[in-house]
């Protein structure tokens, strides 16, 4: 897929696969009912999928039901990480519901039990953690924490990250914006790609990372972090080659800066190889921040960092969250690590997610539309090109996706055009599904 020089406008991120009620086909009574509730109370600020939203009533496994029982196969929603509504995960919610939920100033075991646990996934010296209810709080803390211990503001993302919803970090996530651009502070560089990088990925993404540190400098701004999702997903999923994510690492700390991993995309087993995608790159970050699928979608989000950085904020600032590692939330997170574990969702991942890059492959020799393939385990991207011209083709990936839906399919789109299919399915995904899916990607390519 050809990235340089492009005419092709960006998308904000809550634009991609967005339902348009103003360019909608005829909706059903009942969707049309609920949309138009929808619309009524939460105005411009509704968001919903699809050319017809789906009304859906129940979850469980790798599928979502809607209201009149049709199953979907859900390859889009990586907050269920372990599949909806897993028997393991409700039970520990109903158990500890009934019997206790307060905040963490009081001791409980289970919290302290998950602590450990999770802890125990993670190389040292990453030794410590806080627990937040979202991936925004956490990647807010982490900014909050790396501009303590720097002294510094600037922070370096890539040009469509996206990386939570509070003001802070709003500011580091330029997929965000409608309008205008992430202030100074913020300086943004290409994705790891060779359209950008050509064969030196590694060394690419450090000089442009190391250029973007220079002009901060030059403009009397001082660098803190480099942010980064360690699978670049809302950039259109970049994760190879395995490693070039070092080079950057070491630049970074040599110009005083902390890397700040974020967790909350390729982290918990989605990668196929060990619980955190930053393991692929063989760097340990300064910081980890995790989020939505660390509870099975139960409100709990986590930063894990080195002592010695905690105790640097910890002189400055006390830090409690009324919510945060609550009884309830830490019960189900301990119940999904038990699971991934349990039923080796992590080898699963690498299994399954093999098979279906190599049959997507496969697909893009056969169909001009379907361009490159990219991905790790169960988090992979699929470019939709234009057939004559090889450029992005977001209108064919709106397409695609809503021909998806109607074969009871659920994907999602990512990247700067829109023009890259987002496959991040429950990591309990099997061989069967992706073959279903594979059968009818290719049928409505071929359409």
């Amino acid at each position: 897929m050809e990235h340089k020089n492009m005419a092709d406008t960006a998308l904000q991120i809550l634009a991609l696969n967005a339902f348009n009620p103003m360019a909608s086909a005829q909706l059903s009574r009942d969707v049309a009912e609920l949309v138009t509730r929808r619309q009524r109370s939460f105005g411009q600020a509704s968001v919903l999928f699809y050319e017809e939203p789906l009304h859906v009533v129940a979850g469980i496994g790798t599928e979502l039901i809607t209201i009149d029982g049709t199953p979907y196969l859900d390859l889009y929603n990586n907050v269920p990480s372990v599949g909806h509504c897993h028997p393991r995960v409700v039970s520990a919610v109903r158990a500890q519901v009934g019997r206790l939920n307060i905040h963490s100033r009081y001791l409980f075991d289970v919290v302290h039990d998950y602590a450990e646990q999770l802890l125990a996934t993670f190389p040292a010296p990453l030794t410590n953690v806080l627990f937040t209810c979202t991936g925004s709080e956490s990647n807010d803390l982490a900014l909050r924490l790396a501009r303590l211990v720097t002294g510094g503001l600037g922070v370096v993302v890539t040009k469509t990250a996206y990386h939570g919803n509070t003001t802070a970090v709003t500011e580091v996530s330029p997929s965000s914006y409608k309008k205008g651009a992430p202030p100074a502070h913020v300086r943004t560089v290409p994705p790891p790609h060779r359209a950008y990088y050509g064969d030196d990925i590694a060394g690419g993404f450090a000089r442009a990372v190391g250029a973007a540190i220079t002009a901060m400098a030059n403009d009397g701004i001082r660098f803190a972090a480099l942010l980064v999702d360690s699978i670049f997903s809302s950039d259109g999923v970049f994760a190879d080659p395995p490693g070039f994510l070092a080079e950057a690492a070491a630049l970074v700390r040599a110009k005083g800066g902390l890397l700040i991993a974020d967790e909350v995309q390729p982290g918990f087993g989605r990668t196929g190889a060990g619980h955190w995608g930053f393991a692929r790159h063989g760097v340990v970050p300064d910081i980890v921040t995790m989020g939505k699928p660390m509870g099975n979608g139960m409100p709990i989000g986590g930063v894990v960092t080195r002592p010695d950085l905690l105790a640097d904020f910890a002189e400055s600032f006390g830090y409690f969250n009324t919510f945060g590692g609550n009884p309830v939330a830490s019960a189900a997170a301990l119940a999904v690590l038990n699971v991934i574990k349990d039923e080796d969702l992590i080898g699963n991942a690498n299994r399954v997610g093999n098979h279906m890059m190599a049959s997507l492959r496969d697909l893009s020799a056969r169909h001009p539309a379907i361009g490159e393939v990219r991905g790790a385990g169960l988090y992979v991207g699929v470019d939709i090109v234009n057939r004559g011209t090889g450029r992005p083709d977001p209108a064919e990936t709106t397409r695609l996706i809503n021909r998806l839906r109607e074969r009871h399919i659920l994907i999602g789109a990512a990247g700067p055009f829109g023009a890259t299919l987002k496959i991040r399915p429950p990591l309990c995904l099997s061989v069967g599904e992706v073959d279903r899916f594979i059968d009818a990607l290719d049928d409505s390519a071929a359409a």
